[in-house]
Formats: structure tokens, sequence, C-alpha cells
């Protein structure tokens, strides 16, 4: 059994660094044209296994991981949701169907059940009660941005192109704190939330640029 999920983790290890190469090349090239779609596929593609790998080997005996379990649902909802978003680039989709549905309120689910492991690790002091209670919230309040697209898609179409933007840096981000913790095996609260903190400072400056000077019509 211990062959088995030593061959998962290096097939999770694989995806993830193609992953992470691809991700930030296509953050190099040139936005909208056939390299940075191209480069967005493989990234998605190798994310998704990646995480889904991660799932399997979080659930394994010996490997039993909640936080990391979570993770990689957070990991793999950032990118359908961020892949989800170009789909209302048009016009031609009028509203959010099941499959954004339930993905947004997957990560809702989540990202509560990471609030609450938190909560309670706190009480207890489990020492990874910091990070749960930080991701979840982060889990928390992307959904919201989600539901806001599929409410105002047609009134303001640069939303869709902020929460393509937000959700695929928040996965290239999800894959760089990848590699430090486990990569160079910097497994300390810092490592986890040091990332994110300036990954974030990046999604804020993307979102003010794209957004210009026209303020965001309400909802």
């Amino acid at each position: 059994m211990e062959n088995i999920i030593e061959t998962f983790i290096y097939i999770h290890a694989i995806f993830g660094g193609l992953g992470l190469i691809t991700g930030i090349a296509s953050i190099l090239v040139k936005k909208g044209q056939r390299n940075h779609r191209r480069l967005g596929k493989w990234f998605s593609w190798s994310m998704i296994i990646s995480s889904a790998i991660s799932l399997v080997v979080a659930r394994m005996p010996n490997h039993n991981n909640t936080f990391l379990f979570l993770i990689g649902i957070f990991t793999i909802y950032m990118v359908l949701a961020g892949n989800s978003a170009l789909t209302f680039k048009t016009t031609k989709k009028k509203k959010a169907n099941k499959i954004d549905l339930t993905v947004s309120i997957t990560m809702i689910v989540s990202a509560l059940l990471m609030i609450g492991f938190g909560i309670n690790g706190l009480v207890h002091g489990y020492s990874q009660s910091i990070l749960f209670l930080f991701f979840g919230l982060f889990g928390l309040f992307m959904p919201y941005g989600d539901f806001k697209l599929y409410k105002t898609s047609l009134r303001n179409r640069k939303l869709w192109l902020i929460n393509h933007l937000s959700r695929m840096l928040g996965a290239l981000i999800a894959s760089i704190t990848a590699f430090i913790v486990a990569g160079m095996h910097q497994d300390t609260l810092w490592a986890w939330i040091t990332p994110s903190v300036l990954g974030t400072a990046y999604i804020i400056y993307w979102i003010k640029k794209t957004k210009g000077k026209k303020k965001l019509k309400s909802a």
C-alpha cells in the first residue's frame, strides 16, 4: 500500500511542478493570445490532476490529513471557477448553470468546514487552527464574487475578467505555496501564509488595473 501511495505522491508532484511552470509562463506571455490560452489549459489540467491526487493521498492510511484534503478542494475550485468565468465573456451565457452553482456551493461548504475545524482547533490548541481559519475565510469570500458575477454579468462585462484573473492567480499561488512547503520542506505557518498575502496584493493590483477609472456597477 505504501508503494502505491508513494507513486501517487510522485505523480502529484510532477503535475504540480508542471502547473507551476505553465502558470508562471501564462502570466509572462501576452494575455488573450494563443500561447496564453494553451498554457492556461496545461496549467488548469495539471493543477486539477495534481489536486485530485492529493485528495486521494490525504485519505490514505498513515497519510490522513483533513487540512490538505480541503486545500485540494480549494485549489480545484479556483481552477474550475477561473475557467468558468471565461464562459461569461460573451452575452451567450446569460446565467450560471448547475455546474457553476455546484462548484461555488462546494467551496462554501468546504470553507465553513475549515472555519469550524479552525475554531475547534483554537479551543483544543491544535497547531493548524490558524491555517484552517485563514484559508477558510479566504474560501468563504471567493464564492461571493461568483454569485456577483452570476447576477450582474450581463450589466458589467468586466466582472468575468476580474473573476478569471483572481481565481487563476489564486490557483498559481497554491502551486507556489505547495512548492515552498513540500518542495523546499518549509512546512511553517509563514511558508503557508506569505505566498497568499503577497499574491493577494498582486491580485488586488490587477483588479484595480482591470477596473481602470470606471467604477463597477452595483448589483
